[in-house]
């Protein structure tokens, strides 16, 4: 219980702090468009390869990866289903997929490992398949629905390998997988600029929350309030009837894939959905919403399954 509150309250404070200085205006009226793009750009990719090159590789193939991997299709795949008979459009489908699926699995996830599930390296299924797998296709579409998809096709085919996010993933999990140990001097200035990718995220974020309105209200309702409800209520369900109806995961498993499962959206899809101009307000209600919620889902979960 403790952990699930300690990982919230950081993120808390840190929002507010951008939201103070968002107020305060102390950034200027570009400061959030800033820090989305020092996110994004600089401070995102150098903080995943970092994190990847010095991961264990053989973490992915578990039986928790595949649990994990099929509740984020499920809920992805519904969303998508919808967005399509309702023609919500391929952008903002996209973001609201990921908002439906995509966990926290890095400032939050990490420090409720630590105190719920007692080991910080059992997020690192998640992390990795959302990195390597999800993030590069998702930014994909991205990319080839906006100006993208206007260009050559051998320029489209390459899309993965232009983008920041995919690029710092990808070399980081080549370095893993070769063995190669990253001289200090490399690794140290990398660690010290990833260092500024979570809390420039979540600054951001609470800077957006200025002069906002009440979230799940406008014309993203009905996506919003979807995507909250299979991300809080739909993933974890979908986690636990996979864990235990067909991989017979029990006890201290079918814990950890239920938590990591019902962690609230990232809140990196708010930079990404920033970064293309796309389905900007469903993110940011979506993860806001999904915060909120998870906690009480996560103390039940905790409750029943701890």
């Amino acid at each position: 219980m403790q952990g699930v509150l300690t990982g919230f309250a950081v993120i808390a404070v840190v929002i507010g702090v951008g939201y103070a200085i968002g107020r305060r205006g102390y950034l200027g009226e570009h400061g959030r468009e800033v820090l989305t793009k020092l996110a994004f750009h600089v401070a995102s990719p150098a903080l995943l390869f970092t994190t990847l090159a010095q991961t264990d590789l053989s973490v992915i193939f578990s039986s928790r990866l595949l649990v994990t991997a099929l509740s984020t299709a499920a809920a992805a795949g519904v969303f998508v289903a919808v967005g399509v008979v309702r023609r919500w459009g391929l952008g903002r489908t996209t973001i609201g997929a990921l908002c439906s699926s995509y966990v926290n699995s890095g400032n939050l996830g990490i420090p409720i490992a630590v105190y719920v599930l007692g080991d910080a390296s059992l997020v690192a299924p998640v992390l990795l398949f959302q990195l390597v797998g999800v993030t590069p296709v998702a930014l994909t579409i991205l990319d080839l629905s906006g100006k993208g998809a206007k260009g050559p096709l051998w320029r489209r085919l390459l899309t993965p390998l232009r983008n920041p996010i995919a690029v710092g993933s990808l070399a980081g999990v080549a370095v893993s997988a070769a063995g190669v140990r990253v001289p200090a001097p490399v690794l140290d200035p990398l660690t010290l600029i990833g260092g500024m990718s979570v809390p420039a995220v979540l600054l951001a974020f609470g800077i957006s929350l200025c002069g906002s309105t009440m979230p799940g209200r406008g014309p993203d309702r009905h996506p919003v309030l979807l995507s909250v409800a299979l991300k809080s209520v739909g993933q974890p369900a979908a986690a636990w009837a996979l864990a235990t109806g067909v991989f017979g995961l029990h006890g201290a498993q079918l814990l950890d894939v239920v938590v990591t499962s019902a962690l609230p959206a990232a809140q990196n899809l708010f930079t990404y959905a920033s970064s293309y101009r796309v389905g900007e307000r469903l993110a940011r209600d979506s993860i806001l919403l999904s915060t909120v919620i998870s906690v009480p889902v996560l103390v039940v979960v905790a409750a029943l399954l701890g």
